[in-house]
């Protein structure tokens, strides 16, 4: 049996394609510093899949309706509730290994989506990504853009996480997502 707190671990997956794009180090970062922000006494785990257009566009039809690519998207327990198919009740909940610290959920972001966001927002590629990353851990945690207050609390942890990613910046890619 466990004793003690529980270190938060950050399970990070990149499609081969990405391998030598992206670098896990700094996507661990990116993650850490939106938990560390939003959400600083917790211990909970985050898994992040850095994949292609393909495979977002799928999860995006089947887990929204939306037949087009996204750029980022959250599933968990207490995540977006939007993101629950029509038959959630027969869908298992988030798979939790014993002796291990709980889990948020996951995050599966497009690399190639963000690169294109990147160009158009005229930023750079990482920062681009981090703003994603950090979205997609904040709707982990339950916050949402569905309504002005919402929107307004997700922007300022946004742009708390991004100043301590890019602390010279002024969260130029918080727009973005």
């Amino acid at each position: 049996m466990l004793t003690g707190p529980q270190k938060r671990s950050i399970d990070i997956r990149l499609f081969p394609a990405y391998r030598g794009l992206v670098k896990t180090p700094f996507v661990r970062r990116a993650a850490t510093a939106a938990l560390k922000v939003a959400y600083p006494q917790g211990d909970r785990s985050v898994s992040i899949v850095i994949a292609d257009d393909k495979t977002l566009h799928d999860l995006n039809l089947r887990y929204r309706g939306f037949d087009e690519p996204t750029d980022v998207l959250s599933f968990g327990d207490e995540s977006d509730a939007s993101l629950a198919e029509a038959n959630a009740n027969e869908v298992p909940p988030f798979p939790s290994m014993p002796g291990e610290s709980l889990s948020l959920g996951e995050i599966v972001l497009s690399y190639p989506l963000a690169v294109r966001q990147a160009s158009e927002h005229n930023v750079p590629v990482d920062e681009e990504v981090a703003l994603l990353i950090v979205h997609g851990v904040l709707h982990l945690l339950g916050h949402d853009h569905a309504n002005p207050d919402e929107e307004a609390i997700m922007k300022a942890f946004e742009t708390q996480a991004l100043s301590v990613l890019f602390p010279k910046q002024t969260g130029s890619a918080a727009g973005g997502a």
